[in-house]
């Protein structure tokens, strides 16, 4: 039994060119059976160059609310409901973020069909998580991790990274987050391979760690870094600066 992850694509949200795509991830099982880890405004862009469509996707994570991680959705679910070979596609995702997911994401364009008005559960079969817990698929158990990604002042906007294990390898995916070893650091230091959220703009966000502060964590976990989520251009040398390094579009990993 194997699992493998791909990355349909490595980049930021608003990469265009640098034969690249927004970071969403799709692991399969030896079934042939897809859970795709995020869904972005380019996924059948993405999905399309690795010989694939809107007929792969069985499963469904939704780590948070912005556009490269959402913005497919309505592709995903118009398709899949109006193709009569297609079952209705299982969405994952934590409550507070599907308590919106509808009303702020997905209705303008996706509650009206012919002559009905329809919701979330029209097109998914939705799975909402207590964020203390998790959810299974393919025999792998998957913990919510709350990341810090954006706080407005007012509130945390809710944002969640996974973790999980594959084959005696523990696996850390953080989703975009900024750097808070303080919240997280007990999932840094348990993961055997971490998939990093990793900015190299030339003008720092403050809602996504930069490069430069991910060059200065101790050895012992950089050594276990592939850093994703970036920005098009030229790259620095994670290798020489003690990353596993920058993953590619279309890379895959195989855990068996």
């Amino acid at each position: 039994m194997g699992m493998r992850l791909l990355f349909l694509g490595s980049g930021s949200a608003f990469t265009v060119g640098a034969d690249n795509y927004q970071s969403n991830l799709l692991l399969t099982n030896d079934a042939g059976e897809n859970l795709l880890i995020d869904c972005g405004s380019d996924i059948r862009f993405s999905l399309y160059d690795q010989g694939l469509s809107y007929h792969d996707i069985h499963h469904i994570y939704i780590s948070h609310l912005h556009a490269d991680h959402v913005g497919g959705m309505e592709y995903i679910g118009l398709t899949t409901l109006f193709d009569p070979q297609c079952k209705k596609p299982n969405l994952y995702v934590s409550k507070d973020v599907a308590h919106e997911l509808w009303d702020r994401s997905l209705a303008g364009g996706m509650q009206s069909i012919g002559n009905d008005l329809a919701d979330l559960n029209t097109f998914f079969t939705v799975f909402k998580i207590n964020r203390q817990a998790g959810f299974s698929w393919s025999g792998i158990q998957f913990k919510l991790v709350r990341v810090i990604h954006i706080h407005n002042g007012y509130y945390l906007m809710p944002s969640y990274g996974l973790f999980f294990e594959i084959h005696d390898q523990k696996i850390f995916l953080t989703t975009d987050t900024q750097l808070r070893l303080e919240e997280n650091g007990q999932f840094y230091e348990e993961a055997d391979i971490i998939f990093h959220d990793c900015e190299t703009s030339k003008f720092p966000s403050p809602v996504h760690v930069h490069y430069q502060e991910l060059a200065k964590l101790p050895e012992h976990l950089k050594g276990k870094m592939w850093l994703y989520g970036y920005q098009p251009g030229e790259l620095p040398n994670a290798k020489k600066d003690g990353f596993f390094g920058f993953v590619k579009r279309g890379q895959v990993f195989e855990f068996t």
